[in-house]
């Protein structure tokens, strides 16, 4: 199917109208008793502070336009890593979280009052464990009483990978020696020649593979690909925040629509606000290519697959329940 840029135009006149109806219809709290009083909220007066990691967020909006002539405002909060992300939602300076579905669950275990709003699948191709140029290392099962460094936290997509693959080779956990560093504390490091394996993601590990890296081991059969939209307890509490939230989520699945078709515009811009290299940016382009999706019973699913694996290895502290984590009334695709 073609890409037809007057029909997302078209659609974007629809979604404030669409958010307000959608948001203000569940009962519960000040959001049902909004709704109750016929009253739809103020958007003029919320501001959406919305968390990325790497920019991933805001280039693919900006790009496309869909973020023009909101009837609320919106700040960007662009972090490193999901972790320190999803720290910056619990003391409540974010309102959402794009990450990966392990770092959404691990926060969950941590205690963090949030919700899976919205979901997205792509290859899990962009995840890996990356070895140096020429290092002596071929296979994961020779990982065995070597160093690795995750970035950037436990419960990261990066240390599902490394469990999941050591798993795989008949390794357990303690057969190597794991460390956790930021990504971009790592890429250095790791540029340097002083980690012998790395697992990374996204565009540390399209960076370090243009370097020459080598993917000892990718995603592919281990991670599900899902990615989450997270948001606060606190802010879909809020009825102004919720409908803005519910407005935005529709224009970002615009955003994906919109990238995946015009690839090389998205990397023109993609490369204009994150600065990397060309070769990089269109290896991580060509990776990432989701389609945001509201949350359905196979997301549920999978999201409590991993977190009961990771419960099993005691990487979390209590088991998450996935079906209370998600909020499946936020976001209506279009």
């Amino acid at each position: 199917m073609t890409f037809d840029p007057d029909r997302v135009r078209r659609l974007l006149t629809m979604l404030p109208a669409a958010a307000l109806l959608g948001a203000c219809g569940k009962q519960g709290g000040a959001t049902g008793a909004t709704a109750a009083a016929g009253a739809a909220p103020d958007l003029s007066k919320v501001t959406l502070v919305l968390g990325d990691q790497v920019k991933l967020l805001r280039t693919k909006a900006e790009a496309a336009g869909v973020l023009d002539n909101l009837p609320y405002q919106i700040k960007w909060a662009s972090f490193q890593g999901a972790a320190p992300l999803f720290e910056a939602v619990v003391s409540g300076d974010v309102d959402t979280a794009m990450a990966a579905d392990t770092p959404a669950l691990a926060a969950a275990a941590g205690g963090a009052r949030v919700k899976v709003v919205a979901a997205s699948v792509s290859s899990p191709t962009g995840v890996a464990i990356l070895v140096p140029p020429g290092s002596p290392i071929k296979t994961v099962a020779d990982l065995k009483g070597r160093n690795v460094i995750v970035s950037s936290a436990r419960g990261s997509v990066s240390h599902y990978l490394l469990f999941g693959a050591l798993r795989e080779a008949g390794l357990k956990p303690d057969d190597v020696v794991t460390g956790f560093m930021l990504p971009s504390d790592a890429a250095v490091a790791f540029s340097s020649g002083k980690i012998e394996a790395w697992a990374t993601f996204g565009t540390y590990q399209a960076n370090a593979e243009i370097q020459g890296a080598r993917i000892l081991r990718d995603g592919v059969g281990i991670n599900s690909g899902i990615g989450v939209i997270a948001a606060s307890d606190a802010a879909l509490a809020d009825p102004g925040k919720r409908a803005a939230l519910a407005d935005v989520l529709r224009r970002l699945a615009l955003s994906n629509t919109w990238a995946n078709a015009h690839p090389k515009e998205y990397a023109a811009v993609f490369q204009q606000l994150t600065g990397l290299p060309p070769d990089v940016v269109k290896l991580v382009v060509g990776r990432d290519r989701p389609q945001l999706r509201a949350v359905d019973q196979e997301i549920v699913r999978q999201l409590q697959d991993v977190a009961d694996t990771f419960y099993a290895a005691k990487l979390f502290p209590k088991r998450v329940d996935a079906s209370a984590l998600v909020d499946a009334s936020v976001f209506r695709p279009v």
